[in-house]
């Protein structure tokens, strides 16, 4: 039985691989017939043979009868194109003067050279083949013209029809169920919002700001490393635009698309190949783009996003904790480079920066987690939970702008007064200007990138899909896939930075959107209903396109207010992380434990052991990251996470100690 099953299984993918083939022979033919323009159809019909005149004979002349006059015809200077039967063919090639009248009839010659020669002349009005072979090739030609007329009528007509069920061909039972899962509830996706606007609101309010602050970071830091090709107008216009239109085309709209550190490595490693091989970076970094795009696309429409499943918690913790690392080590460079940069003898900046960055860490957890006290009433504890974030932020930024304080001079946002793009560039990248074989080879890098794609946006997908969310309106991976490839072709194109799955801000709308009640059996805030709506991010990433309009206003704000939510960011995205939490763990006494926990079940070494193991997969993550020159192909190192865990980790552990971590095989 095992023998047919695998059999069975075999004549699938035989079947779905010839379908890809012929799918993509379509496409080719389709394409090549809509360039080919008519003439080249007429040239290239087996009926017909196109002659031209300076092929036929090089000083052919034509005699006329002696009763109308005696000229010649040069057919060599007319570089007349006549179409001549097939049939006709050797009648007509092997006898020039009979050729020479066809064409000058067809071409209307009333006047010919004279020419003093006796030679036979054939009396052409009186040849019935000569005029059988005229109205055949009029015919002929007319007969084209109405071809090509009715084609393109029909390609006009019924191209959307065609374009739909070309579609519906390439697109796997995956992506089609996507679609019609998400379809039934697009509606609901705006209108809910509406319906909960207390909660709306202040989420936009607070998320803007979230959002914004990795926006303005790492535009500057691009703006450093790619020495001022991309700056942080190009991000807010990409993450803007990039949000707005993914809010409307995904198929899971609570998660964000945006810029992430580990884009930012990657667009590191590529502008520094570039310099050293000295190409020019934005077109090489446009053909990537649209490498990256394509390749998306064909993900999504074949349905790859179902192999994410073999991406496991292990996976999703080691990625998880990266990104956390990375918004950490953001924020404490720039609270160090205040002491780098400050006077030896005067370290007061540095260090009001720092009780600044804090401060707004510590006053914006406090204000969250009120929301889970026993003070004031639970509206009150739930509009400071809304509202509390924005607040702090705007009181920190006033602070600043105190007398007694702006003495000190703590750095703030470094943003052009003006919209302009970097360097003062066009909006459209002169990406033809690439040769051919580079255009190729962008397909090489492309697939690196793709790859961390595929994981960062899954990753991020997944976790906001997960069941303790309760997430009602299920979950749409390849159609997102699909519209991040379609959102990457166009960011390429304008040379604008790449967005991708954010896990942060994900799970930051993720909880702004969540309402929650108190369990009196349990004694703990529990997940009442969550507000699953398109029009918060739509909002949100509206207002960060409409920024460009206030870049005056965000010079007044601190760097060091920016550091506190990146370090707020960093520890909310710790928050149910086991990977962390067993770090601690693992030094704790096991009495104190709970019974379930894997130190009381699988024993302190084995449990460790599968920590340390993450913790080195999370060492090398960070160290291919920061480290320019292996940079680039950092995310092809993020797939042997998933390697590692599905052929190694199982020769040393057990499915049942899997589940007891945690951490079970997929099926």
């Amino acid at each position: 039985m095992g023998f047919e099953n695998k059999a069975h299984v075999k004549r699938i993918i035989r079947v779905q691989a010839f379908q890809d083939i012929a799918t993509l022979v379509l496409v080719a033919s389709m394409i090549l017939l809509l360039l080919t323009p008519s003439q080249a159809l007429l040239s290239t019909n087996p009926s017909r043979l196109s002659i031209r005149v300076n092929h036929i004979s090089r000083s052919c002349k034509a005699r006329k009868p002696n009763y109308l006059s005696r000229s010649s015809f040069d057919c060599s200077a007319r570089g007349y194109t006549n179409v001549v039967p097939r049939q006709l063919k050797d009648k007509w090639v092997n006898n020039p003067s009979k050729v020479t009248a066809l064409l000058s009839t067809i071409a209307g010659e009333n006047e010919l050279e004279e020419e003093g020669s006796d030679d036979t002349f054939i009396p052409l009005k009186e040849d019935e083949d000569f005029k059988a072979a005229v109205e055949e090739v009029k015919g002929a030609a007319k007969n084209v013209t109405l071809s090509t007329v009715n084609l393109t009528s029909t390609i006009v007509t019924n191209g959307p029809s065609i374009l739909g069920r070309l579609i519906g061909c390439i697109a796997t039972k995956g992506l089609r169920d996507d679609i019609q899962r998400r379809r039934k509830c697009y509606t609901s996706d705006w209108t809910d919002a509406f319906n909960n606007k207390r909660q709306c609101i202040p989420a936009i309010l607070f998320l803007y700001f979230a959002c914004l602050a990795p926006v303005v970071s790492f535009g500057t830091i691009a703006s450093q490393i790619t020495e001022g090709s991309i700056g942080v107008v190009e991000f807010l216009i990409a993450s803007g635009g990039a949000g707005m239109v993914y809010s409307i085309l995904s198929g899971q709209p609570m998660a964000f698309v945006a810029p992430t550190g580990l884009t930012l490595a990657f667009m590191s490693g590529l502008y520094r190949y570039c310099t050293l091989q000295g190409l020019a970076f934005l077109p090489i970094y446009t053909w990537v783009g649209l490498w990256t795009s394509g390749f998306m696309m064909m993900l999504g429409f074949r349905g790859a996003s179902k192999y994410i499943r073999f991406c496991t918690r292990f996976t999703d913790e080691v990625f998880n904790g990266l990104l956390s690392l990375n918004f950490l080590y953001e924020a404490s460079a720039s609270l160090r480079r205040n002491f780098m940069l400050a006077d030896p003898m005067n370290l007061s900046m540095p260090f009001v920066s720092l009780s600044m960055a804090l401060g707004t860490f510590w006053s914006t957890t406090q204000v969250i987690a009120l929301e889970k006290s026993m003070y004031f009433t639970a509206k009150i504890r739930k509009s400071f939970k809304d509202f509390g974030p924005v607040a702090i932020i705007i009181i920190f930024s006033a602070l600043n702008q105190m007398r007694s304080v702006k003495k000190f001079g703590v750095p703030t946002l470094s943003v052009p007064n003006t919209f302009e793009l970097a360097g003062g560039r066009d909006f459209l990248i002169p990406f033809k200007t690439v040769p051919v074989n580079l255009r190729i080879l962008c397909a090489l890098p492309a697939i690196l990138l793709t790859s961390l794609f595929f994981m960062d946006q899954n990753i991020s997908a997944r976790v906001v899909n997960r069941e303790e969310n309760k997430l009602e309106k299920g979950a749409a991976y390849n159609l997102d896939m699909v519209a991040l490839g379609m959102i990457t072709g166009v960011l390429s194109i304008f040379g604008l930075p790449w967005m991708c799955g954010a896990t942060v801000q994900s799970m930051n709308h993720v909880r702004a959107m969540t309402s929650r009640k108190f369990d009196e059996k349990t004694g703990e805030m529990e997940i009442d209903h969550v507000t699953e709506t398109r029009a918060t991010g739509f909002a949100i990433h509206a207002m960060l396109a409409a920024t460009i309009g206030l870049l005056p206003l965000l010079t007044h704000l601190p760097i060091p207010v920016v550091s506190g939510v990146f370090l707020f960011l960093s520890r909310k995205l710790m928050t149910g992380n086991t990977f962390l939490k067993r770090m601690l763990e693992s030094v704790a006494e096991a009495k104190r434990l709970p019974s379930e926990h894997p130190v009381n079940i699988l024993g302190r070494k084995k449990m460790n052991i599968f920590t340390v193991v993450q913790i080195l997969c999370l060492t090398g993550l960070w160290t291919f990251k920061q480290n320019s020159a292996t940079a680039i192909f950092f995310p092809g190192v993020i797939g042997l996470l998933m390697g590692i865990r599905a052929w190694i980790l199982p020769r040393y552990f057990t499915e049942e100690e899997f589940c007891a971590l945690g951490d079970p095989t997929p099926l």
